[in-house]
């Protein structure tokens, strides 16, 4: 009989650490009274953690977050200001509360491609989107289209927010997002795994009518004023460009993420 060997110390500790990624891979932290109180009463939501400064007053609207709180038997673990603050990343306008939310369409990049489906893919990278307005409609029409993902770096882009929630009609948090620390780094990786990267960009001589049917697609959006940036033009496999009449320059990067997002919808209608 075959003897099995039992796991070493090193390897749980490499399991339980990323299954403590791919958890809070999926876990968005919420701040401000009246957001909070609305996602509380969202009982579509998984709330996984309420947490409440210790020096919050029991009434009004604090009082009709614990009651909800409670109401969902919802954990909820009190903090000093400064410990509140880090949680929340906005001490000047968390207002003593935020709560987490776990959303199962979020994750790392990298677990997307080890499950991946075996089907055709579009996924829409962003290239330093700033605005949380443009950012909530763009998530908005990701999980309305036909889009497998929004790969979403964690520096350089808008936080997640109140202002991204509200921008995204709600959406955000059943929508696809896939999370990377690096853009470039990720799109590499992506290619390796065959996807074919095409950049939007107005300078480019090849327009998105155009495109073949690869199996493996991302679209890269960049920055609102100053489009893709040069490391990311780089990696791009191929550049293209949305026609457009009456010497029209360019389209919101919002309305061109929609665009995107109902390509392959409108194509097949």
């Amino acid at each position: 009989m075959k003897k099995s060997h039992p796991k070493s110390i090193s390897d749980t500790q490499t399991t339980s650490y990323a299954s403590k990624k791919q958890f809070f891979n999926q876990m968005i932290t919420l701040y401000g009274r009246k957001p909070v109180l609305e996602v509380l009463l969202d009982a579509s939501l998984t709330i996984y953690r309420l947490h409440l400064a210790d020096s919050n007053k029991p009434q009004g609207i604090i009082n009709d977050i614990i009651q909800q709180a409670e109401k969902r038997n919802i954990d909820i673990v009190y903090h000093d200001k400064r410990a509140l603050s880090r949680i929340s990343k906005n001490s000047k306008q968390d207002q003593g509360v935020c709560v987490d939310i776990l959303c199962p369409k979020h994750m790392d990049y990298r677990d997307f491609l080890h499950q991946r489906p075996n089907k055709p893919l579009r996924l829409i990278a962003l290239d330093a989107i700033t605005n949380p307005q443009n950012l909530g409609m763009i998530i908005r029409s990701v999980c309305a289209g036909d889009i497998d993902g929004l790969l979403i770096p964690e520096k350089g882009c808008a936080r997640i927010d109140s202002l991204v929630v509200k921008a995204s009609a709600g959406t955000l948090f059943k929508a696809p997002l896939l999370h990377c620390e690096d853009l470039a780094d990720a799109l590499k990786n992506c290619q390796q795994e065959g996807a074919t990267v095409y950049g939007l960009s107005s300078h480019s001589k090849q327009s998105i009518a155009d495109t073949t049917n690869e199996n493996f697609i991302i679209y890269v959006l960049g920055n609102e004023t100053e489009g893709m940036s040069k490391a990311i033009t780089k990696i791009c496999d191929k550049t293209i460009y949305i026609p457009m009449n009456n010497n029209v320059e360019s389209l919101n990067v919002a309305i061109t993420a929609s665009l995107l997002a109902f390509k392959e919808v409108l194509r097949n209608s």
